[in-house]
């Protein structure tokens, strides 16, 4: 029977899949702690008190990567060259969702619009990660070599969730409601089409990698369509509702270490 915790299984269980897994994984959150950075050195002069946040947030995937490393020098893998067709974090950029990489390389400020584009972008692509981490957590956080890792990064990923919604509600009390409401619909409707691609290439590669029968990838393939389908249709509105956190403040003190190190041998 195919399910989400079958196929991960699938995965896990194969050196190959579970590499470029890793790998795509690593190279997404690195990113991540790149761009935050450079967005917290950029914050105007304005929103001052944002860049501790927004810094933070990028340390929390900065760790995220590592994490990710590590779990592959457990089992004595290298980093896989990640596909370009994965690379959902580039994809989004080229569809004009969130700030460019050419804008974050320059040593200008940014604008209170450019940060609030950011926390848009932010919001919508955590919801998927937070969505995505749960799942894990409930059929792998108590995994003897992945479990403690899962459920670290979970937890980082609500908090990083609940920060975009504080703060973009107080950039709406503060004029910019319009804005964000039209933003965060333009990101969650290209997030989902970015991701029904990024899933479809991912599945691809694991079919090969794992010898799936044609059969199999089709019918993993209807349940992208299916699930992207169901997202055009109204599901992308879960990805653009405020509401306050039960966690305020969440990103306001220093990034949580690694409860282990990240480059911790087999034994």
């Amino acid at each position: 029977m195919l399910s989400a915790r079958s196929l991960f299984q699938e995965i896990l269980d194969h050196d190959e899949s579970y590499r470029l897994f890793c790998s795509i994984a690593a190279s997404g959150e690195a990113q991540g702690g790149w761009e935050n950075g450079r967005i917290a050195a950029l914050v105007p002069e304005g929103l001052r008190e944002l860049a501790p946040k927004i810094a933070r947030h990028g340390a929390d995937e900065d760790k995220h990567g590592r994490i990710f490393q590590g779990l592959l020098r457990k089992r004595s893998l290298k980093s896989a060259p990640v596909p370009a067709a994965t690379d959902y974090t580039m994809l989004l950029e080229r569809r004009g969702i969130g700030l460019t990489h050419d804008k974050l390389r320059r040593d200008q400020p940014l604008t209170e619009r450019d940060i609030v584009v950011y926390l848009c972008h932010s919001r919508v692509t955590e919801q998927r990660a937070a969505d995505q981490m749960d799942m894990l957590v409930r059929y792998f956080g108590d995994h003897p070599e992945v479990g403690k890792a899962i459920r670290m990064i979970s937890h980082d990923e609500d908090n990083h969730l609940a920060y975009c919604h504080e703060e973009l509600l107080r950039l709406a009390r503060a004029g910019h409601g319009r804005f964000i409401l039209r933003t965060l619909r333009e990101s969650a409707l290209a997030e989902t089409a970015v991701y029904r691609d990024v899933s479809l290439a991912v599945l691809a590669h694991m079919g090969r990698i794992l010898r799936w029968p044609k059969a199999k990838s089709a019918l993993l393939a209807a349940g992208v369509h299916a699930l992207y389908g169901y997202e055009r249709a109204g599901g992308w509105r879960r990805m653009t509702e405020l509401r306050m956190p039960e966690r305020r403040d969440a990103l306001g003190g220093p990034a949580e270490p690694e409860r282990e190190p990240a480059h911790a041998p087999a034994y």
